[in-house]
């Protein structure tokens, strides 16, 4: 039996986490900005499930969060940062406020609850960070590039991590979902700008016009994926990578296609740089 410290999870991933992890008998601590709406999810979980408002946001309610887990539970087994938000909209219709609204919630976020979480991690000498990514955190499409680039720095910072807390027996995973019959397409979670530049109507504007046909019919099944999140904690050698879903992969194995393909094109300019 673990003890799991899940961020956003009030709902989507982060409920479905929550249910798949007090399902297989592990304690948590689910936390949301408005906690009341977790707990009315698990009438019968007792004891097992600990509910605490956490805004990531704000450094004192994810201290305060953390303290409590600790007090009701003794230490945290599983990390899971997994509260975010979506931008749709073309970098170029990104204004500054509406940037920083995505980085203060998907970079600054988790960043100030893994500080947190760390120091109880690294005196127990175990445990396992699981941060949530997505497909554009490393194949990124027209319309996601403000959001995609949160998830670049959270991949880059969570690959970073995992080199750090491997010799002290801690793991670390990043999870990369594609398009999963979440709520992250609603208004509520994706915001899409208010000024649209025509020019970017076939791209960007394509991408809005699918992404709202898509909504509620998204291939990905997020009780699967909590599933499978759950178990890839109790495996002894979990991957740093975890992409899930069909187009997931499919994204995938096009990037790096590509990427090889240019890389042995320009191989040759590459190694004429070096000092002879």
């Amino acid at each position: 039996m673990s003890v799991w410290f899940i961020t956003g999870s009030s709902r989507g991933f982060g409920l479905e986490i929550t249910r798949a992890a007090l399902a297989a008998g592990h304690q948590v601590a689910a936390t949301a900005r408005n906690a009341e709406t977790v707990r009315e999810q698990f009438p019968d979980a007792g004891d097992a499930l600990l509910t605490a408002p956490l805004d990531v946001t704000n450094p004192q309610s994810i201290e305060a969060a953390v303290d409590a887990a600790v007090e009701r539970f003794g230490r945290i087994d599983v990390l899971v940062n997994n509260a975010g938000t979506g931008l749709l909209a073309a970098v170029e219709e990104s204004d500054d406020a509406a940037v920083r609204a995505v980085y203060e919630t998907n970079v600054f976020g988790p960043l100030a609850v893994q500080r947190a979480v760390l120091p109880v991690l690294r005196h127990q000498r175990s445990g396992h960070v699981i941060n949530i990514s997505s497909i554009v955190g490393f194949a990124t499409a027209p319309g996601w590039g403000i959001y995609a680039s949160t998830k670049f720095a959270v991949e880059g910072f969570t690959e970073t991590l995992h080199t750090e807390l491997a010799p002290l027996g801690i793991h670390v995973t990043l999870v990369e979902p594609g398009f999963f019959r979440t709520d992250f397409l609603d208004p509520a979670s994706l915001h899409t700008g208010p000024d649209a530049i025509d020019d970017y109507a076939p791209t960007v504007g394509a991408m809005r016009a699918a992404a709202a046909s898509l909504n509620h019919a998204q291939p990905g099944d997020p009780v699967k994926a909590a599933h499978a999140i759950v178990e890839i904690a109790a495996t002894p050698e979990p991957p740093l990578r975890l992409p899930l879903g069909a187009d997931t992969l499919q994204a995938f194995d096009a990037k790096l296609d590509t990427f090889r393909k240019e890389m042995d094109a320009w191989r040759h300019v590459a190694l004429s740089t070096d000092h002879e």
